[in-house]
């Protein structure tokens, strides 16, 4: 599994005009399947007098989940280049939705080739990006005169520094890469002389600052 991946940071529009054909680009951050057919519907709603709504999109860490369809056009012309336009620029968590207005002249199935891969590649590269990395949550639990210390110390090393609560002592959420778990137990135990208690709990993936 990798430790970081990229994404887009929401929904990014463009338009490509060939020969009179309007391609409509949509890139939507989604979670899952659902979500991703969920935005193909969206888009196919807003367009209804549209002749195709081809999609393609790629799911998880490693990109491993990756579907397109050609929505009536030849197959192969459509949905297959943009998922290569999304597999290329290395983006995951993303669909692409690809809507075309029929301008009368046929582009053959080179000219929609290219057509389509152009449209996703033109939305891509409008889209602001967001790093996302395996981060293990840890729970630090400190008095009030050294939880100042470890959470500047934690800010300082680039650690996300999560919710804090306040009672007897002050217990803040930390988010730190897997191989810098331990780091933070050391850092906690340190600045605290030992009085701090520091809790690991699971990985998941977070978005990166």
């Amino acid at each position: 599994m990798r430790a970081e991946y990229e994404t887009v940071a929401g929904t990014v529009d463009a338009e490509v005009e060939i020969s009179r054909s309007r391609f409509l680009a949509r890139l939507e951050r989604v979670a899952d399947e659902a979500e991703a057919r969920e935005a193909i519907a969206r888009a196919r709603a807003e367009h209804p007098r549209a002749r195709h709504h081809c999609s393609a999109f790629v799911l998880g860490p490693d990109g491993r989940v990756q579907r397109s369809n050609d929505d009536g056009e030849p197959s192969g012309t459509a949905g297959a280049p943009m998922l290569d336009a999304l597999v290329s620029a290395g983006l995951s968590d993303v669909v692409a939705v690809v809507t075309r207005y029929f301008g009368g002249v046929l582009l053959g199935a080179g000219g929609l080739t290219r057509a389509y891969r152009a449209a996703v590649a033109e939305a891509v590269l409008r889209a602001p990006r967001v790093r996302r990395g395996l981060r293990r949550e840890a729970t630090v639990t400190a008095g009030y005169e050294s939880a100042p210390q470890i959470e500047a110390e934690a800010r300082r090393r680039g650690y996300g520094v999560g919710a804090v609560e306040y009672r007897d002592r002050v217990e803040r959420r930390y988010l730190v890469a897997e191989d810098e778990a331990e780091a933070l137990v050391a850092l906690a135990a340190e600045l605290s002389a030992g009085t701090a208690e520091a809790v690991l709990g699971g990985a998941a993936y977070a978005d990166l600052p």
